[in-house]
């Protein structure tokens, strides 16, 4: 059974929790990076960060972050090396943003983000594939060589 990251603030808790459910149902294993109780107060670092430092190291196939918007999961997952998060709103981006740019941490807004919208796109980024074409791959590189500081 594949591993699939999840976390959430308390902005995103509530669709995070309904998400957990519909990997299940989707014969995936969530490993859930918190927050594990509905918390106002509480910072979407906190679970974001670890959720991408697993998903770079391996530890889960792939991640699904959420905050209120999806904005500052964003921003905070693609601090980590290895990293290649998106905000999707959208079916095409879910799916091309794994099949042209091997992205691997799906970032939601918990409050602009329907539940059945987000089944939608968690199942078009959990369904594709990367394709690997030439071009993707040397894009890949540039982004790297960036990460490694050359």
């Amino acid at each position: 059974m594949r591993k699939v990251g999840i976390c959430a603030d308390h902005g995103g808790f509530e669709l995070k929790e309904r998400i957990k459910s519909f990997l299940m149902e989707k014969q995936l294993e969530p490993v859930d990076y918190g927050a594990t109780e509905l918390d106002n107060s509480d910072d979407f670092p906190d679970y974001v960060i670890p959720l991408a430092k697993a998903v770079a190291s391996g530890d889960v196939w792939r991640g699904i972050a959420i905050c209120g918007s999806g904005v500052g999961a964003c921003i905070a997952a693609n601090k980590i090396s290895g990293i290649r998060a998106a905000l999707v709103s959208d079916h095409f981006s879910a799916h091309q943003g794994v099949e042209d740019d091997d992205m691997n941490l799906l970032c939601l807004g918990g409050r602009v983000t329907g539940h059945a919208a987000a089944e939608e796109l968690v199942s078009a980024f959990l369904n594709a594939r990367f394709i690997g074409a030439e071009r993707h791959l040397r894009r890949l590189g540039k982004i790297q060589a960036l990460e490694n500081g050359i």
